[in-house]
């Protein structure tokens, strides 16, 4: 059975990832940062997937919907909906389906996090999300960016969903904890089932060609990023990459 729902996301991926263009390139080579042409709704293109975007939410480290997330959608660059492809169903084989908390993110929402951050006296989420640190030390310790690999288009946030339970594993942390517990190769007081968990979903992922970042067991990039010096700025909405 799992095989077969695998097999139904993989056609209608390639059903969805055909139809759309590579990314318009401007003159130096680049892509142009507006142009959401090398893009593809995960919804569509990767099926299997669940979403539960959290910037479209109040429940984020800020506490409000976040700029530029016009939808509770996840977007992604073609080659790396392929890739995510592959880990779906991988995942899917071992008895999981992936939950995707962001993807891509536009620079009118990191712009969004840097004026958050520099509002010291807004610490609503502070219990939630950072309890051990001071929110002035966010820059410093590099939490808070004027610029994320999210908005290059190839970036994803995500974690497993037990598809026997019903329920997302455990991995010992939440998704956007600031600190040492969301290192992946934290242990500390972690279970060995927590340790395993983290594992699980660090090799699908790798597998499928992507790389973890040291910081953070949720956050994945695609190897060979289409657009490595793109930082996108249309809006996470389904009309961005809806054919004109």
């Amino acid at each position: 059975m799992k095989k077969m729902f695998a097999r139904m996301g993989a056609l209608a991926a390639l059903l969805v990832l055909g139809a759309f263009p590579a990314g318009a390139a401007l003159a130096d080579g680049g892509a142009d940062p507006d142009d959401a042409s090398g893009f593809v709704d995960l919804a569509e293109a990767v099926p299997d997937v669940i979403l539960e975007i959290r910037y479209y939410s109040t429940y984020n480290f800020v506490g409000d919907r976040i700029d530029g997330y016009e939808e509770p959608c996840a977007l992604l660059t073609k080659e790396a909906a392929e890739a995510l492809l592959g880990a779906a169903a991988a995942a899917m084989e071992q008895g999981y389906r992936l939950k995707i908390y962001d993807a891509y993110r536009p620079q009118t929402a990191v712009d969004n996090f840097v004026r958050w951050a520099e509002d010291t006296d807004d610490t609503r989420m502070k219990a939630y999300f950072y309890p051990e640190l001071d929110k002035s030390v966010l820059f410093d310790q590099g939490y808070i960016a004027a610029k994320s690999g999210h908005s290059r288009g190839s970036t994803l946030d995500l974690t497993l969903f037990d598809m026997d339970t019903g329920k997302e594993v455990d991995m010992g942390g939440t998704f956007d904890y600031f600190g040492e517990l969301s290192h992946p190769d934290y242990v500390g007081e972690l279970t060995q089932e927590q340790i395993d968990n983290r594992n699980i979903l660090r090799d699908i992922m790798a597998a499928n060609g992507f790389k973890p970042l040291d910081t953070e067991w949720w956050h994945f990039t695609l190897e060979d990023e289409p657009y490595p010096d793109t930082y996108f700025t249309f809006p996470v909405s389904g009309d961005s990459v809806a054919p004109q």
